[in-house]
């Protein structure tokens, strides 16, 4: 099995399958307009820019499902990415990335690549996790997503190489990437 199995639908509706991207470096992200780490996309649009002709590519998927911070509309979402982060890497429709209801991908992807914890050497890192034991402690021993802007790295072969939560910074991943490069 591999992400290839899966398709959703992009930012525009159209239905899309995973499996164009195959022979590709993977990054798929579940992102938020209005969320603390919704500057990452900058980040995430350089790390594209940068080595997009080496084969990466990067996946952003919205979901509303942490502290309502994805409210618009996806075109809403497609306009602002664009207008405020320059945004050119594939985004998809707003969709559920934990609980019941989440896309079959997102199930995937959290099998495949579980929760390892937070590194508490960050302090984003331990702020978030204070907010979830204070909040939800019980999302503190599942492997579902934890928050906006979790990030899963896909080698060429669809697999699933390793999982960023949000507070890593997208280009202090660039090592793992540029090894699948």
């Amino acid at each position: 099995m591999s992400v290839y199995q899966y398709e959703a639908r992009n930012i525009r509706g159209k239905e899309t399958r995973l499996e164009q991207y195959k022979d590709k470096v993977l990054l798929i992200v579940n992102t938020a307009s209005k969320c603390g780490y919704t500057p990452q996309y900058s980040d995430l649009q350089k790390l594209y820019e940068k080595y997009q002709d080496q084969g990466l590519q990067i996946l952003g998927f919205p979901s509303n499902q942490f502290g309502e911070q994805e409210p618009g509309t996806n075109d809403e979402v497609n306009v602002f990415c664009q207008i405020n982060y320059g945004v050119t890497f594939p985004l998809f429709e707003k969709i559920d990335v934990k609980g019941d209801g989440r896309h079959p991908l997102f199930a995937y992807l959290t099998e495949q690549a579980g929760f390892r914890g937070f590194d508490d050497t960050d302090s984003n890192s331990r702020l978030l996790h204070t907010m979830l034991q204070e909040r939800d402690p019980a999302t503190l021993t599942n492997d579902e997503i934890k928050w906006n802007f979790t990030k899963f790295l896909i080698d060429r072969n669809g697999n699933v190489v390793e999982r960023f939560e949000s507070p890593v910074d997208p280009l202090d991943m660039e090592p793992a990437i540029l090894k699948l490069l």
